[in-house]
């Protein structure tokens, strides 16, 4: 079956490519997985919810030989100059550089983290970038680098000292800015779960700081008996 990072990446990439605007910030991207993808061709399709002068929904949907396999909400926020004042921001993150880190080949990407003696399933942050393009021959906008990130917010949350026992069910990402380079750092936030349902966050950053939020719910990988 496809990743579901595949999903997410098509899905904001198809919303940017047909709604979006230098003026307006793709501030959320709630996508729902609720059908497997299968190794097949894909066609995605879009459409402008909400055309306002501050806030923007778009919705893209995703099909394989006909059938519904996924569907994405967007949410685009016009850029404005930042209100005065100070408000609280949480301390700066401690995690070391990318280039201080050795990395591995994971989930179509470099995954590097301090922790877990460099296993990055054993730890609870970790940086990661893709080395591999989404669509031949396009360069992955700073938004799509964030979108095909944030799926990885279940198995670096949901991850017990048993493996991945988890399915993430949705993926949703806010961004209160874009990333300024290619690698994208997590730090898990929660992990909350019971009777098989569970939900993760992780916070979310580039080499400068937060850019964001992620956020999965997601079922026990097991199937149910009739």
């Amino acid at each position: 079956m496809l990743h579901g990072r595949v999903l997410a990446g098509m899905l904001g990439r198809e919303m940017e490519r047909t709604h979006g605007d230098p003026a307006f910030h793709f501030t959320r991207l709630t996508v729902d997985m609720f059908r497997t993808p299968p190794m097949k061709p894909l066609e995605v399709h879009s459409r402008l919810v909400r055309d306002g002068n501050r806030i923007r929904v778009a919705e893209a949907s995703m099909f394989a030989e006909g059938v519904e396999i996924a569907r994405a909400t967007g949410v685009l926020l016009r850029r404005g100059e930042q209100p005065e004042g100070q408000i609280w921001t949480p301390p700066t993150w401690d995690m070391p550089h990318p280039s201080e880190l050795s990395g591995r080949a994971g989930l179509g990407g470099e995954i590097k983290s301090p922790d877990g003696d460099g296993d990055w399933s054993l730890g609870r942050r970790a940086w990661m970038r893709d080395v591999i393009e989404l669509v031949a021959g396009e360069p992955l906008t700073p938004f799509l680098r964030a979108a095909l990130a944030v799926d990885f917010v279940s198995p670096i949350a949901l991850r017990s000292d048993k493996g991945l026992e988890f399915l993430n069910a949705d993926a949703t990402l806010y961004l209160h800015r874009d990333p300024v380079d290619e690698w994208i750092g997590f730090e898990v936030t929660s992990h909350q779960s019971a009777e098989g349902i569970a939900v993760g966050a992780a916070t979310l950053f580039d080499v400068e700081g937060p850019i964001g939020q992620g956020l999965v719910c997601a079922v026990a990988n097991k199937r149910m008996n009739p």
